[in-house]
C-alpha cells in the first residue's frame, strides 16, 4: 500500500511540474493583421530575468528604422504600475511615468519625440496597441507581421533593460547628478541579427551587439560590455525563424 501511495504522489508531482512547464511558455500575437513580412521569434529567459521592458524591430542593413514588432506596454504607454510623484517618490497607483533610460536606443530609432522633448513614448505619444503586450512572466514566442515589407536582407534588433539592476560598475552613486538614470543602473542590452529572405527560414541567433546610453540622453550604441554582468543573464537566447511562403 505505502508504495502505491509513493507511486501515486510522484506521478501527481510529475504532473503538476509538467503544468507549470507548460504554463511557463506564453505565446504573444502582434499586428495580425500586418502584410508584409511574417516571423516566429522564441524567447528564454535566463537566471537574472525578472519584469524587464522590451523592444523588438526592424532595421535595414544602414541602420535606417523601418518598424516596431513588439513593445512592452509599460513602455509603449508612459503608464507605469506605479506613477512617479515626484523624483524618487511613487504613488501606488498607476501613473505616468518617464523613463528615458528604460530603452534609448530603440526609442530615438523611432524617433517620435513628445512635448517633454524626451523620445520614450508617453500617454500623448503612445505605440499603438497591436504591437504591445504585458511583460511576459517566463519564457515566450511571438507571433508577428510586419506593416512594411523589408529589404531582401534586414535586421531584427532586440533592446532589454531591468530597473534596479546594479552591480559593482553600475550603482545608484554611478551618475547621482542625473535623475534620468536614477534606478536604471545597468544599461539597456541590445541584440541584433542579419535576415535574408534568400537563405530560407531556419532560426537564426541574436547577439549582443552593445547597450544604450545610461540615462537615455542620446541615440547612440555602445559596444564595451565588460561592465555588463546580470544584464546579460536577463536573456538566454532569443531566435527569429521567417515564415516564408513555399
Amino acid at each position: 500500500m505505502k508504495i502505491k501511495i509513493i507511486l501515486a504522489l510522484l506521478f501527481l508531482n510529475s504532473c503538476l511540474l509538467q503544468r507549470v512547464k507548460e504554463e511557463e511558455h506564453i505565446e504573444l500575437i502582434t499586428n495580425p493583421q500586418g502584410e508584409g513580412i511574417s516571423l516566429v521569434a522564441e524567447f528564454t529567459k535566463g537566471p537574472a530575468y525578472n519584469h524587464p521592458c522590451l523592444a523588438i524591430w526592424l532595421e535595414d542593413l544602414e541602420g535606417n528604422y523601418l518598424e516596431t514588432l513588439l513593445v512592452t506596454k509599460y513602455v509603449a504607454t508612459g503608464i507605469f504600475a506605479h506613477g512617479e510623484t515626484q523624483p524618487g517618490k511613487w504613488n501606488v497607483e498607476p501613473g505616468s511615468l518617464r523613463r528615458p533610460a528604460t530603452l534609448p536606443y530603440w526609442a530615438h530609432k523611432r524617433g517620435i519625440r513628445a512635448s517633454d522633448g524626451l523620445y520614450i513614448p508617453s500617454p500623448e505619444t503612445p505605440v499603438p496597441d497591436a504591437i504591445t503586450a504585458a511583460t511576459p512572466k517566463g519564457n515566450f514566442s511571438l507571433d508577428t507581421r510586419s506593416t512594411v515589407f523589408p529589404p531582401k536582407k534586414f535586421r531584427i534588433l532586440l533592446e532589454i533593460n531591468q530597473a534596479w539592476d546594479s552591480n559593482r560598475y553600475w550603482t545608484n552613486t554611478s551618475y547621482s547628478n542625473d535623475p534620468d538614470y536614477f534606478g536604471s543602473l545597468q544599461p539597456s542590452l541590445v541584440y541584433a541579427a542579419t535576415f535574408d529572405t534568400e537563405n530560407g527560414d531556419d532560426p537564426v541567433f541574436l547577439n549582443a551587439i552593445g547597450h544604450g546610453h545610461p540615462s537615455g540622453k542620446d541615440g547612440k550604441l555602445f559596444t564595451d560590455l565588460t561592465t555588463l554582468t546580470t544584464a546579460k543573464e536577463i536573456i538566454h537566447s532569443v531566435s527569429v525563424r521567417l515564415k516564408l511562403k513555399p
